[in-house]
């Protein structure tokens, strides 16, 4: 997300979060000039502020320095890691964040999924991380539309919540209420309900999610 209005219409789809890419590769790129405004309005309403999807900061191997600055710049709630930043690097930005700069930032690491050897690389970031994000494995860096294989995450064994991720698209309310995990937390939709990078069909959005919580 990066318009402003696009923003103000998905936030009243009543979603729990909500993704802004920092990663300058991607056709989604926030750059640290947009408008803070747009993306963080001033809200004098207390209630309606409490009702605010919390917001997750997208980055890619990047310096935890910058991760840093767009916590601080974009109030971030969230840090997704969707390269293949260690376990270091991830303690030491926690480390950093945490309780100083932003107390409770929740951090959750991208793994790319194709087989069960990809999926057991989780266990190399438990006690690490609070979150996983499980997408589809693929040449690029997230947002492919692609989806995968999800009976592999029948294997997942591990303690720490996880995103459903994937090119889950319009038609996909049927294959996502057939998933059954215990630790799956909710599901991430991005590509296949853009008119453009980085705007969302918002009527596609409305439709899907009040189908899958119908």
């Amino acid at each position: 997300m990066r318009d402003a209005e696009n923003i103000r219409e998905v936030k009243a789809l009543d979603i729990d979060w909500m993704g802004f890419i920092f990663w300058q590769d991607s056709p989604r790129y926030v750059q640290q000039i947009s408008s803070r405004a747009g993306i963080i309005p001033d809200y004098s309403s207390l209630q309606e502020l409490e009702t605010l999807p919390k917001r997750v900061g997208v980055f890619v191997d990047d310096m935890p320095q910058n991760i840093v600055t767009r916590v601080v710049n974009y109030e971030l709630d969230i840090v997704q890691l969707h390269g293949s930043e260690s376990p270091v690097m991830i303690d030491n930005l926690r480390r950093t964040l945490d309780p100083d700069i932003h107390p409770g930032i929740q951090i959750m690491k991208a793994l790319s999924i194709a087989s069960e050897e990809d999926l057991k690389r989780y266990q190399d970031y438990v006690g690490h991380v609070d979150y996983f994000l499980f997408d589809t494995k693929t040449p690029l860096v997230g947002g492919s539309g692609k989806q995968f294989d999800w009976s592999i995450l029948e294997d997942y064994d591990g303690d720490v919540p996880f995103l459903l991720s994937g090119g889950i698209g319009p038609d996909d309310v049927a294959r996502v209420k057939s998933f059954h995990h215990p630790k799956m937390l909710g599901i991430d939709l991005n590509s296949r309900f853009e008119t453009a990078p980085a705007v969302k069909d918002v009527e596609q959005l409305r439709s899907f999610v009040n189908e899958l919580r119908g």
